[in-house]
């Protein structure tokens, strides 16, 4: 009887076991969801060093970022996420997407996903349910090649100097000094004596002083003549 006993005891714990164990297994489970990404049981990664992949954590869900662009994703609401585009020297080695029980894993060129974006509803893992559960969070690893700044070129100076506009130079005035020349006045003429004979003949250089001579006697003579004539013609009465 007490043999009994004791293997009906073992069996019940056995029972017991199995189905705790089995309650634990599919609290933990999670169902592939998605044809390009490896689903994975945790319920605590964090971070690319969970994950085991390569690459530095690059980009958390929440974080302001410039290295991608993405859309969807918001924790405890979307069941979403797709990234856009990826920044200028940046390399994406792995995506995981977390929600429920599990992740999902995806590694850009394996599985059918494209090496290069846009990556497009990236999801969690299916719950026990078999249902897609909303994003918890999410991760990108990869690494950035740090762009040195680049270099402002100072504007080139012209080789020659440029030509300034010369102003106009005053015309130049001329300081010569013209002292005046003092004029003599010619000597006054008496009227009608211009010409230096006292008439108003012009003079030609001859002397005619005689002719005057020459009348003035021709006038005594031919007034004495006529005082002959009368004194003749008197006695002659």
């Amino acid at each position: 009887m007490r043999r009994r006993t004791f293997r009906g005891a073992v069996a019940v714990m056995a029972l017991t076991t199995a189905a705790l164990i089995g309650t634990a297994g599919s609290a933990l489970a999670c169902y592939p969801s998605d044809d390009h990404a490896t689903a994975v049981p945790n319920p605590k990664i964090r971070n690319c060093a969970d994950a085991k992949v390569p690459g530095d954590t690059l980009v958390k869900s929440g974080d302001k970022t410039d290295l991608i662009e993405f859309t969807g994703g918001v924790p405890d609401k979307d069941k979403t996420l797709t990234i856009t585009s990826v920044a200028e020297g940046v390399t994406i080695t792995a995506i995981v997407v977390k929600g429920g029980d599990g992740y999902n894993l995806y590694v850009p060129g394996e599985k059918g996903l494209s090496e290069t974006p846009p990556w497009q509803d990236l999801k969690s893992p299916l719950n026990g349910g078999r249902q897609v559960p909303t994003i918890s969070h999410w991760f990108v690893c990869g690494s950035k090649k740090d762009t040195p700044p680049s270099e402002t070129t100072a504007p080139t100076k012209p080789s020659t100097p440029a030509t300034e506009t010369s102003k106009p130079s005053a015309p130049a005035t001329s300081e010569t000094s013209v002292s005046p020349t003092s004029t003599t006045a010619p000597a006054a003429v008496p009227a009608g004596n211009e010409s230096g004979t006292g008439g108003g003949l012009a003079n030609t250089g001859f002397d005619n002083s005689w002719l005057i001579w020459v009348a003035a006697l021709l006038l005594v003579a031919g007034g004495g003549l006529l005082a002959l004539l009368k004194f003749r013609r008197k006695a002659s009465e």
